[in-house]
């Protein structure tokens, strides 16, 4: 966002005489921006509460402005109605869960200490409230296309990851194979686990995801077996 440009050195315009007054108006403060980019981010955190929530019928912008202590209409000022502040919240939750994936596998090193990296990530328990989000997210999704279309994206990214990593593992042993299949079945894996341990936290996730990916990459190089 453009900013106005200060006068490197202002000039007090009750100082002594002689001196150039400054034009009315040009002294420092907050960018005009801030406010509302604060405002804003009340209400994505308002948003967040509210999806994390165990009724997702209580979601609705009226409730959201409420809950952030801002009028209705300057809700509706910064997200025209439900469906932008659902998509608002899908792309502030990115660097939460998809963010930490793509650095995992962008960070140097043999596909094995990528894959070591990933293993441990995924092993994390997910936060309560980032599995509920989720969980809200896919079910406004059904009736949103909107809000499923915002969400596949991040789903592919997501996928993307697992493939990257499995990219690696082809680069590495020249073997020409293509690294989507083993990459996507990684992530559904993922995503299954995490399911299972929302009902199930005693599931060793370590051992799973381990034998996940291992098996994988055992498969994808048959002269290693």
């Amino acid at each position: 966002m453009a900013t106005r440009t200060e006068d490197p050195h202002p000039v007090d315009p009750t100082g002594p005489a002689g001196s150039a007054p400054r034009a009315v108006g040009t002294a420092r403060r907050p960018r005009p921006s801030s406010k509302g980019e604060q405002t804003r981010a009340r209400l994505l955190a308002a948003a967040r509460s509210l999806l994390a929530g165990e009724e997702a019928g209580t979601f609705t912008t009226r409730n959201v402005a409420a809950l952030s202590g801002v009028t209705h209409g300057m809700c509706h000022y910064h997200f025209q109605n439900r469906t932008d502040l659902i998509v608002a919240v899908i792309e502030d939750i990115r660097p939460e869960w998809i963010g930490p994936m793509e650095a995992a596998v962008a960070a140097p090193g043999t596909f094995a200490e990528r894959a070591e990296r990933v293993v441990e990530l995924l092993t994390q328990p997910e936060g309560a409230d980032l599995s509920r989000l989720h969980s809200a997210m896919h079910w406004f999704a059904v009736n949103d296309d909107r809000v499923r279309a915002s969400l596949a994206a991040e789903y592919g990214r997501w996928r993307a990851a697992f493939v990257a990593l499995f990219q690696v593992l082809a680069d590495e042993h020249d073997q020409g194979f293509d690294p989507r299949p083993l990459g996507e079945a990684a992530a559904a894996g993922a995503d299954g686990l995490a399911a299972i341990q929302a009902l199930d936290p005693e599931v060793d996730a370590e051992q799973v995801v381990r034998a996940l990916i291992t098996g994988l990459a055992a498969r994808a190089r048959p002269s290693d077996r």
